[in-house]
């Protein structure tokens, strides 16, 4: 496995990225370090990043707590191919969010997406491999590589919140688009991660 950067190395690289933005640098001494989000890599994490998507952060996290209760800290493939469908109805599962967490768990369970395989892999690789599976796109593999794994330069581009926080400390008139935001983040690798974090906490903070 490709060993993830520590917070202090995610924190240091923020910096470099503030010493060269005057915008960052400005947000980063007006807002302070901000939290390094991890959880534990495997199949209950990019379950739980699945039950984000297109969701609010406090409906996530209802149906996540309802999931765990009944699933374990940790859920497995083997608990969620066990759950029925009236089971996940009732943690808060839409349909497409069972179809693609039942898919998922299946191509884990039967080895033909293997977890450690994309653990020990360069970041493309890793993201090639995850949005190859059915219901897992960019945003979704990009934030499993930066939570999950720490890899410092995942950037999930068209994060909605990153857009918002990316208008707020450049105070440009319109916001960012996800290609945009995309290719305004080049400048801030190999540490777009360490940007991403500042800018949720830029993005939570009162106007």
């Amino acid at each position: 496995m490709i060993a993830p950067k520590s917070d202090r190395a995610f924190l240091s690289g923020l910096r470099r990225i503030a010493a060269e933005d005057v915008d960052i640098g400005r947000a980063f001494a007006t807002h302070g370090r901000p939290p390094i989000r991890r959880i534990d890599p495997g199949y209950g994490a990019l379950l739980r990043i699945m039950v984000g998507q297109q969701v609010s952060t406090q409906s996530a996290a209802a149906i996540w707590k309802r999931t765990t209760d009944r699933l374990g800290l940790a859920p497995t493939p083997g608990a969620l191919l066990a759950a029925s469908d009236e089971d996940l109805r009732s943690f808060g599962f839409s349909g497409s969010k069972i179809v693609y967490s039942r898919a998922l768990a299946l191509e884990i369970a039967e080895g033909r997406l293997d977890l450690d395989q994309v653990h020990r892999s360069p970041d493309d690789e890793a993201l090639a491999m995850l949005t190859s599976m059915k219901g897992i796109g960019p945003w979704t593999a990009q934030v499993y590589l930066l939570f999950a794994l720490g890899r410092a330069d995942a950037f999930p581009a068209a994060d909605i919140a990153l857009m918002i926080a990316y208008q707020r400390i450049k105070g440009t008139k319109t916001r960012p688009d996800p290609k945009r935001m995309a290719a305004v983040a080049e400048a801030w690798s190999p540490w777009r991660g360490s940007v991403a974090h500042l800018l949720w906490h830029v993005y939570k903070q009162p106007l």
